[in-house]
């Protein structure tokens, strides 16, 4: 297998890996819109890191960042439902990156930072992911006891001593950081995918928490690899590809028959 191939293979491998517990998480609090949200803010970043010639990653850590603090904050009012909340700041965080764009000198390809180039990641980018996936499941694992708390019933874990709200701003943080990272290195669109559709097919098999979890990583991996190896196939564009290849994996997840316990 060509070196770039493989590559490849380890920077979607990397992004499968966190993606699929982190998924799982944002199924579990009703939203999914979260990571289209913070894929747009991305972008606001991508236009941020141009218009000031820094480095895109690190204004898409910044502006992920900073809207992960926002909408936490935004989510401790409850006159407003979580989807409202991640309505308003997509379209404004969108609508702020084509102002920024349109006023940068330098025109910007979005396609790129939407689908990537996962066969382009250098060595350095495949240890950036790796480093990133390390630091979100280690401070996963961390959390998952108190976030588990937080989800099923807020005023409850508040009762048990859970810092709720300290615990939804890390993980909101923690999102920002995984979306931002691999999101540069092989597309938004494919991280924003690989954190829902993994999840919602091992919904239909998981039978506790952790095991959704595990099983939204195995899937995504799966999908990866399917989908670079269509890829090469066919000749038809990496990132999307993965994607369709973890849309195809869920829907059979949910038309095969689970066998009933005897």
């Amino acid at each position: 297998m060509d070196d770039f191939l493989v590559r490849a293979l380890l920077a979607g491998l990397g992004v499968a890996l966190v993606a699929g517990p982190y998924g799982c998480i944002v199924l579990w609090r009703r939203m999914a819109y979260v990571g289209e949200t913070l894929a747009h803010t991305a972008l606001f970043g991508v236009a941020l890191g141009l218009f000031f010639e820094v480095d895109f990653i690190l204004g898409m850590i910044a502006a992920v960042a900073l809207a992960a603090l926002l909408l936490a904050f935004a989510q401790r009012d409850k006159r407003l439902g979580s989807d409202a909340i991640l309505g308003i700041l997509a379209s404004l965080t969108l609508a702020l990156g084509v102002i920024v764009v349109s006023a940068s000198p330098t025109r910007l390809d979005l396609f790129a930072f939407l689908f990537g180039d996962i066969l382009a990641v250098r060595v350095s980018d495949v240890i950036a992911i790796y480093a990133a996936a390390a630091v979100a499941l280690a401070a996963l694992a961390w959390l998952w006891r108190p976030i588990l708390a937080a989800t099923l019933h807020d005023e409850l874990a508040r009762i048990d001593g859970v810092r709720v709200d300290l615990v939804n701003t890390l993980l909101m943080l923690l999102l920002a950081l995984v979306i931002a990272v691999a999101g540069r290195m092989v597309g938004i669109l494919l991280v924003v995918a690989l954190l829902v559709i993994p999840a919602a097919a091992a919904r239909r098999f998981a039978r506790t928490p952790e095991t959704m979890a595990v099983l939204a990583a195995l899937i995504g991996a799966v999908a990866v690899t399917a989908g670079l190896w269509g890829s090469f196939q066919w000749d038809t564009p990496t990132g999307p590809s993965m994607v369709v290849a973890a849309g195809v994996l869920c829907l059979l997840a949910w038309i095969v028959p689970r066998r009933r316990a005897a």
